[in-house]
């Protein structure tokens, strides 16, 4: 594993457009250009002294509809981070495009509350591949440490579609369902009188707004015909909005140290109407995002009060 020290965040636009070039036949010869390696790089980037910035933290607040308030919400950390993850697959030899990933999971632990001003160092850092019956998947480890102490990090897992793992069915522990249903069942298992269910409003600029505040302005969440460039009928809502607007409801129940994992199902279409629905029981909180009909389940997750002994290990694997 080698380390590479960035002095500043990278532009996202730049990185956009280089990884976009990798879909052009051959063109992942040229210089620069992902599509040269067969496996996922062997790297780790880092930035030190990112800061928490008033106004940027406010924008953030504003659109995923936390309170006006100086906390930072647990999915903060992942925007100052992004540019890191854009980097690492715009390097040559990255396999492929970023361009049509799917993001499956996120999961996020935190220590304890980070304040603004406090600045952050982040490293970044991509997993080996792991088969997956619809292609393969990858993930994201980040760290984000206050001086020498971890206040914070994440693992999102990628899908890159394709045949399944060695072109045969993938093995029997991997599962393309998984934590969607352990939180649907734990929400059925639930009296009715504990479930608590309300309507979230997802506005048709939430694309064009997340995308201002977090840098990410993929066409697919932008405008409606980036949206039918990928097969859908109009724009979808970002993964990390829909997880963030999740913990916005419940943001009054937070705790200063916490782990929170989603599973992303189907994309939410832009304008819309969802059903969140959640349900608390010994320290742990799930909740889900469904449809406004309810026939449709967009993300389902889980809020652990705590890290708590295996989870304090876990946070550690794979990241310094």
């Amino acid at each position: 594993m080698s380390t590479r020290e960035l002095t500043r965040p990278p532009h996202i636009l730049p990185l956009y457009l280089r990884t976009a070039a990798s879909l052009v036949p051959g063109a992942h010869v040229l210089p620069g250009i992902p599509g040269s390696g067969r496996s996922i790089p062997m790297l780790e980037l880092t930035l030190r002294d990112v800061p928490i910035e008033r106004e940027r933290l406010a924008a953030y607040r504003a659109v995923c509809d936390f309170a006006p308030g100086d906390l930072v919400p647990p999915t903060y950390p992942h925007i100052l981070a992004f540019p890191l993850h854009m980097a690492l697959m715009a390097e040559p030899e990255f396999p492929f495009s970023a361009v049509g990933l799917v993001h499956l999971e996120n999961e996020i632990r935190q220590t304890r509350p980070l304040r603004i001003g406090e600045p952050l160092d982040f490293l970044v850092q991509a997993t080996p591949f792991e088969p997956h019956p619809r292609g393969r998947t990858f993930a994201f480890l980040t760290s984000a440490r206050v001086g020498e102490e971890l206040v914070w990090s994440e693992r999102s897992t990628m899908l890159r579609r394709g045949a399944a793992w060695g072109g045969g069915k993938a093995p029997a522990h991997v599962s393309e369902e998984g934590g969607a249903e352990e939180a649907a069942t734990a929400l059925s298992g639930q009296p009715a009188a504990g479930i608590s269910r309300s309507k979230i409003s997802v506005p048709g600029d939430v694309g064009r707004r997340y995308g201002a505040v977090s840098g990410d302005r993929n066409p697919i969440h932008m405008h409606a015909l980036g949206g039918k460039a990928f097969g859908f009928p109009r724009a979808i809502a970002h993964g990390m909005w829909t997880k963030a607007r999740c913990l916005a409801a419940l943001e009054a129940q937070l705790p200063e140290a916490l782990t929170v994992n989603v599973r992303f199902r189907r994309p939410v279409l832009i304008p819309a109407t969802a059903s969140f629905e959640c349900a608390s029981r010994d320290g742990t909180t799930s909740f889900m995002l469904r449809s406004e009909s309810r026939e449709e389940l967009h993300l389902a997750g889980s809020l652990h009060t705590g890290l708590g002994e295996e989870r304090a290990a876990a946070s550690l694997e794979g990241v310094r």
